[in-house]
């Protein structure tokens, strides 16, 4: 009968053999030994309409479906009649499901009206697309909670994000705890269209939520990953804390702050100098404010002025700005990149007092590559300026002397 119906390019439809079988002929077969099946039979004429809460009225012709089996050969009763009985028999008012069930709830729909049983309200949800607008599948990278909760993804993130696939509350607003869900969902707002499954946009909103988390439990979740992971001896004090606070805006995911503290404390000036992004620095005088820099670290001012926090911190820089004559950008970005070694990056005072408070305090594993203030100021003597403006490998000795 299949391959018949295939054929002709029909869906295959039992066409009722048995239905309409003698006492005899079917009492031959049992004599014999035949397996057989239990069949509903479905009447031949006419349609079926539920009301779909999401797609609105569905319909379906009967003529299209035939007698379908409700108990196998082997005496086992199939699902849409097991799972019809079971959701009436437990009082289920509505069944909330994928758009990968809509021809079961056909069979469904007749086996309620059959038994009597009332009705649920039915919604079909819209699967979860891959960007390519696939199926989402294993191909496109993680699909279960468990990998996605070893990635480093919270729990209220993943919840927010996965409610929003397909529902909106109306407004621009994506942010929403869980309270703020159960208060605002509503069925009617779900769209029927098949949601793309964002990446990016999940990552961002685990971004928002790990910075909502109250700082202190923000800190011990970061401070403990980060002396479980060899950065620092200890997890938690005032240098934790502080690091959390300057980082926490870069950082989306717990295991991103392994990447952000580590760039922090290293140094690669090298790199900084000789790129081409650093070449406008460099030729705007960098070492003359390199040498003067040297010459307030040799002198204790610099070092005087951090052990005085913030305000000290602003002071010396307002005061060596006067002496170069230099201010705003022309200041600043010298000082990051010989600092920090960096042209990007946190608040600059905030970052040296840090990396200040990280020489002096031993918190930083020796694992950490750490580059010291007192070692970034020797990197900073073996630097040949004449050579560098000439494009020549000027800082190998520098980064050797360091190592």
């Amino acid at each position: 009968m299949k391959e018949i119906a295939k054929l002709k390019q029909l869906p295959p439809v039992y066409t009722g053999k048995w239905a309409t079988a003698t006492d005899a002929e079917v009492q031959k077969e049992l004599e014999r030994g035949t397996p057989y099946t239990y069949r509903f039979r479905v009447p031949k004429d006419g349609s079926l309409k539920i009301s779909d809460l999401i797609r609105g009225e569905v319909s379906w012709n009967l003529d299209t479906l035939g007698d379908f089996v409700i108990m196998r050969s082997n005496g086992q009763p199939v699902y849409n009649f097991c799972v019809t009985v079971d959701d009436a028999t437990m009082a289920i008012s509505h069944v909330i499901r994928a758009e990968e069930h809509l021809p079961n709830t056909l069979r469904q729909a007749l086996i309620y009206k059959a038994l009597g049983f009332s009705m649920p309200y039915f919604a079909h949800v819209s699967l979860i697309l891959a960007p390519d607008r696939s199926k989402l599948s294993k191909r496109h990278g993680a699909t279960s909670v468990g990998q996605f909760r070893e990635m480093g993804y919270l729990p209220q993130a993943m919840v927010n994000y996965l409610a929003l696939l397909g529902w909106g509350d109306g407004t621009e607003n994506e942010f929403f705890t869980l309270k703020q869900l159960v208060e605002k969902f509503t069925i009617e707002r779900v769209n029927k269209s098949g949601a793309i499954f964002d990446s990016t946009k999940l990552r961002w909103m685990n971004g928002q939520h790990l910075r909502a988390i109250p700082s202190n439990e923000l800190t011990k979740l970061i401070g403990e990953r980060w002396k479980s992971t060899g950065i620092l001896t200890e997890s938690k004090g005032p240098f934790v804390d502080e690091a959390i606070q300057l980082l926490k805006d870069g950082i989306d995911l717990v295991p991103d702050s392994d990447k952000a503290l580590s760039n922090l404390l290293s140094y690669p000036l090298r790199d900084t100098l000789t790129s081409s992004e650093g070449k406008s620095i460099v030729e705007d005088n960098l070492s003359e404010v390199a040498a003067h820099l040297l010459a307030a670290y040799d002198g204790g001012e610099l070092l005087a002025a951090l052990e005085e926090g913030h305000a000290g911190w602003q002071k010396w820089v307002k005061g060596f700005g006067k002496t170069l004559k230099r201010k705003g950008k022309s200041l600043f970005m010298p000082l990051r990149v010989l600092l920090t070694g960096k042209l990007h990056g946190p608040d600059m005072g905030a970052s040296i007092l840090l990396i200040h408070k990280a020489g002096t305090h031993g918190i930083v594993s020796p694992r950490a590559e750490f580059v010291t203030l007192d070692e970034r100021f020797k990197m900073l003597r073996q630097v040949d300026w004449e050579a560098l403006k000439k494009d020549q490998p000027a800082l190998e000795s520098a980064a050797a002397t360091a190592n």
